[in-house]
């Protein structure tokens, strides 16, 4: 009887988890269908109003896609393709809803309609999202940007090529900066958050002000929410620690982080390039001129700085892979291995260095603020995280790898050998006597070799 009663509990239970697995993977598939049915009447609202022929054809060729996707994911099993496909073009369609917006839509009760959807599917992502986190049903995975975000941010910056030439690369610039903010947040860098506020308050309130484009206010903010919503949930939710939340970072080959140095620094000259076009601003040239000069002086030698601390960086790297590939039938962790070649004494200096590159940054940004230049607002929300991201990764390994000291030890013998060749043990006295001889000269000894406050110096 005991026998068939827990066969009968087992029988009762197990569709209790089911339920609950489908009901929020339902949520999901919900979420994705708004979004489609909220994209479908968006174009068609558009078609129907401009009457332009190029938006019918763009519209009849996502609904071919979607539906090769389709056959892809059910007939071929051939889940990631498809699954590529529908978020390459859901960015595009959104990216062309956000963009091609004009005020006769404004009342138009079909485009109320494609809003209100946007609205819902957006939410709907938020709550399958948190409750995901909430019932542990998500694996988190040491990584810096999922296959998703990167090809849905890759088709809203397709769909800015529809626009002119100096609009689509400040939007790019963007999208850029919103994937750099992505994984800004995903490596919980203390910067992350005021990074997410000025993004939004820029984004929002300046950017396509400057680029003179209405956008749809619905779309973005769909958009951006189906981006952000998780990872700044798992700036709470997320139990990486942060060696495993950087092992991206760490287990790059040399060749490939010192690459990754070319991007930033044109980017960072890009930024100093559009900061100076403030020259030109000649109504406040007193204030202009001697305040870019002083705060663009201190931003070259902080940034100067920053690229060799970075050089620096990936070169005790290479040799603590190379260390650690050498021991690799020992039980040491790469983590240990960087800890015992002084990598954390380094980063707590770096994160320091690092720290006054971001402040020369923002200081050069007030100093040099063009509120009407979309490409300026563009290139310092790139700056900002990547370089958040450099201050997370020293502030992270100085935190959590060990440190090493120097340690003197002096054994003093507590017996001596007789006449016959026995030995004796000393008189207390004599022991005592030796050791605070022994003591002191030790003390003074070791002083002169280690520093009175060494950071690296775990007691």
């Amino acid at each position: 009887m005991a026998r068939d009663e827990d066969e009968e509990e087992l029988t009762v239970d197990a569709p209790k988890e089911v339920d609950m697995f489908t009901s929020v993977r339902c949520l999901g598939y919900l979420s994705s269908f708004t979004l489609l049915v909220a994209v479908c009447v968006g174009m068609y609202v558009r078609w129907e109003v401009t009457e332009e022929a190029m938006i019918m054809v763009i519209f009849i060729l996502g609904l071919v896609v979607m539906g090769i996707a389709s056959i892809l994911h059910y007939y071929f099993a051939m889940e990631k393709a498809s699954l590529s496909l529908f978020h390459l073009w859901f960015g595009f369609l959104l990216g062309l809803l956000c963009f091609f917006n004009s005020t006769t839509l404004d009342s138009n009760v079909k485009e109320l309609v494609a809003n209100y959807l946007l609205l819902a599917s957006v939410t709907m992502k938020t709550i399958w999202a948190l409750t995901e986190r909430i019932c542990s049903s998500i694996r988190y995975k040491p990584i810096l940007l999922t296959s998703s975000e990167f090809l849905e941010l890759l088709g809203f910056g397709i769909a800015s090529t529809a626009m002119l030439l100096h609009k689509s690369v400040a939007i790019i610039g963007m999208v850029v900066a919103l994937g750099a903010l992505i994984v800004d947040l995903r490596m919980k860098s203390l910067l992350a958050l005021p990074n997410l506020v000025s993004f939004a308050l820029v984004t929002s309130l300046m950017f396509f002000k400057a680029l003179d484009i209405t956008a749809n206010p619905y779309a973005l903010g769909c958009y951006l929410g189906r981006q952000l919503c998780e990872p700044v949930l798992d700036v709470y939710f997320s139990g990486l620690g942060p060696s495993d939340r950087w092992r991206p970072v760490l287990s790059l080959g040399r060749v490939w982080r010192t690459l990754s140095l070319l991007p930033l620094s044109v980017t960072e000259l890009a930024f100093l390039v559009l900061a100076a076009l403030k020259l030109g601003d000649l109504e406040l040239w007193y204030l202009v001129i001697p305040g870019f000069c002083l705060f663009g002086l201190f931003w070259f030698i902080c940034h100067i700085i920053l690229l060799m601390t970075l050089w620096g960086f990936h070169t005790k790297l290479s040799e603590c892979q190379k260390a650690w590939r050498a021991q690799r039938s020992s039980s040491r962790s790469l983590d240990q291995v960087m800890a015992s070649r002084g990598i954390r004494h380094f980063c707590l200096i770096s994160e320091r260095l690092v720290f006054f590159s971001i402040l020369s940054t923002v200081t050069l940004g007030a100093v040099s603020w063009q509120s009407s230049n979309a490409l300026f607002l563009s290139a310092l929300l790139v700056v900002l995280p990547l370089e958040s991201l450099t201050h997370g990764l020293f502030h992270e390994l100085g935190s959590c790898l060990g440190g090493t000291c120097v340690g003197y030890a002096l054994v003093i013998p507590t017996a001596y050998c007789s006449a016959d060749g026995q030995p004796t043990l000393l008189p207390p006295e004599q022991v005592l006597a030796a050791q605070h001889a022994l003591h002191g000269d030790a003390e003074q000894r070791a002083a002169p070799l280690l520093p009175p406050h060494d950071p690296d110096v775990r007691l």
